[in-house]
């Protein structure tokens, strides 16, 4: 990871982060390619049994469930730092609208109406420069 953690982190999502971070390296992908390879030549030692198909089954199902939250931890902290770098941008243009700002928290049928606004704000500029394009030409 390039960046270390500040003076304010701590905690679990230093250590939500860290792991994200990990599980997302090249390193633990090999760790749990060869953790299956060995699975897989055990499997005549072990005469294919059920024990031997539980221990994927299971260590899988632990390590997925786990993961999840680590890396949706570290996602939804992403997501609110994004958000706030994009309300900050539209905050200092001046042409922005301010209303904007926290989209994010409105309902599903508000977000709607939102982009179907701005759908008719893009097929208006298309129109008007295709316009220019056919008066050039």
């Amino acid at each position: 990871m390039n960046k270390s953690p500040g003076p304010k982190e701590s905690g679990f999502h230093v250590f939500a982060t860290k792991a994200a971070y990990w599980v997302g390296t090249k390193w633990a992908f090999l760790i749990a390619t060869l953790v299956i390879i060995v699975w897989v030549i055990s499997g005549p030692y072990f005469q294919y049994s059920d024990t031997w198909q539980l221990i994927i089954n299971t260590g899988t199902t632990v390590v997925t469930f786990l993961v999840v939250f680590l890396i949706q931890n570290t996602q939804n902290r992403d997501a609110r730092a994004i958000h706030l770098k994009l309300d900050e941008i539209i905050k200092a243009i001046d042409q922005a609208q301010n209303e904007m700002i926290d989209i994010e928290h409105l309902s599903d049928p508000e977000l709607e109406k939102l982009a179907e606004k701005y759908e008719r704000v893009r097929s208006e500029c298309d129109t008007r420069h295709k316009r220019r394009e056919n008066k050039k030409d």
